[in-house]
């Protein structure tokens, strides 16, 4: 029985949800800091009632971008990982979790998908074509890393 994708087929598939997700994050966190704005951003987390709405809404822009590039590249993958989901916990809870699942009704589809891929890629790791993987071998070169 195949308990997950072999070696390669693995790191590919891992590289293609990475790809996915850190473009999506990206063009959220672009979206809330060039488009909308941080004080339109700002007031939207204020309306839904997030705590400390400055904070959090710079937060998660950050999250959003640098967390999106690193997760892109397969850096830190394990920390920004978790950093994406719980961002997404926070978004289901304070915006989508009274609106369904669709996400055309304002409903958590979106958050929880983005919040489940960078939890799962937080425990499975970033694959053999990632920055920390290069890194984890600089480290230990006598090792065969097994991400």
């Amino acid at each position: 029985m195949i308990r997950a994708l072999p070696g390669r087929a693995r790191d590919v598939a891992l590289l293609l949800a990475r790809l996915a997700l850190g473009i999506v994050l990206i063009a959220h966190g672009w979206q809330k800091l060039m488009t909308k704005g941080i004080d339109a951003t700002t007031e939207g987390f204020v309306e839904n009632g997030i705590p400390a709405a400055p904070v959090s809404a710079m937060f998660v822009i950050a999250v959003e971008l640098l967390g999106g590039l690193l997760i892109l590249i397969g850096a830190a993958t394990a920390v920004v990982g978790v950093l994406v989901a719980l961002v997404m916990l926070g978004a289901v809870l304070f915006v989508h979790v009274g609106s369904g699942v669709f996400v055309s009704n304002g409903g958590w589809e979106l958050a929880g998908l983005v919040g489940a891929t960078a939890l799962a890629l937080a425990a499975a790791g970033s694959g053999r074509l990632s920055v920390d993987h290069m890194v984890s071998r600089r480290r230990r070169p006598d090792m065969v890393v097994a991400d």
